[in-house]
């Protein structure tokens, strides 16, 4: 059921995505200009709908909808690297993760939607004004209540939880290593995810220098295919490298 208050987006016959928040009235919707959203409110999810002669659906968003969305500061890391992420780390319900690096907050809702309704996300950004736009994005996607932003450095200042997964997300994750010792809990998982090859091979030798175990590095290609009457090809744009992800677990220290 679509109600007042969600955030969801009418998508036209070529795929594109118009984003509008439902209200009881007239809201305006960039592209089409002025629509009565009151008329949507009380519909199921997927409902059809014509708008100036055009037939929209309206839709509301799955996570990886809503990080495509958001409004764009830094390079946000893509959802097929988000989806890895979330899932090699082990996520569920009730846990805590600490993130380093928000950006515009797309990893972020990534994490936020394997932990929630009981867990939570505590994102540690030293630049203020990525903590702020970040923020912005994900109040905008609902989920701001599992969420906590703490302007600080991961490097050398303590979140004050103990955590059951780190999620690094900066140039030179390999620093906030002997850091992390103090609030990454016995057993918990670690993942960097880092641009460059040097990088990659600086976290591994840090994280085999501390002893982590199940270390494991790997770049993650996607490739569309495009089906048509007359045959199956792969499509010409292709989402190839990305980044580098490194996952470990923190083996107890007794």
């Amino acid at each position: 059921m679509l109600l007042e208050g969600d955030l969801i987006y009418l998508l036209d016959s070529k795929g594109y995505r118009h984003w509008l928040t439902l209200g009881n009235g007239m809201v305006r919707v960039q592209g089409l200009g002025v629509v009565d959203s009151s008329k949507i409110i009380g519909q199921e999810d997927g409902y059809a709908l014509s708008i100036a002669g055009k037939t929209f659906t309206a839709l509301k968003p799955m996570i990886g909808d809503l990080m495509q969305s958001l409004e764009r500061g830094p390079q946000i890391i893509t959802p097929k690297d988000a989806a890895t992420i979330a899932f090699r780390l082990g996520l569920r319900a009730g846990e805590t993760v600490v993130e380093a690096g928000v950006g515009s907050g797309a990893l972020t809702m990534a994490l936020i939607n394997s932990v929630m309704p009981t867990g939570r996300v505590i994102s540690m950004e030293f630049r203020e004004e990525f903590a702020r736009g970040a923020e912005k994005n994900i109040k905008r996607a609902g989920l701001h209540e599992f969420w906590e932003v703490k302007i600080g450095d991961i490097r050398k200042d303590n979140p004050g939880v103990m955590a059951d997964a780190v999620s690094l997300d900066m140039p030179d994750p390999q620093l906030a290593l002997d850091n992390i010792e103090a609030f990454l809990r016995p057993g918990g998982r670690i993942s960097a995810y880092v641009p460059n090859t040097n990088q990659l091979a600086d976290v591994v030798h840090g994280l085999e220098d501390r002893n982590y175990i199940e270390i494991d590095a790997l770049e993650n290609i996607q490739r569309r295919m495009e089906v048509h009457p007359g045959g199956v090809r792969p499509s010409f744009e292709n989402l190839g490298h990305t980044g580098y992800l490194i996952f470990a677990r923190k083996p107890s220290r007794n």
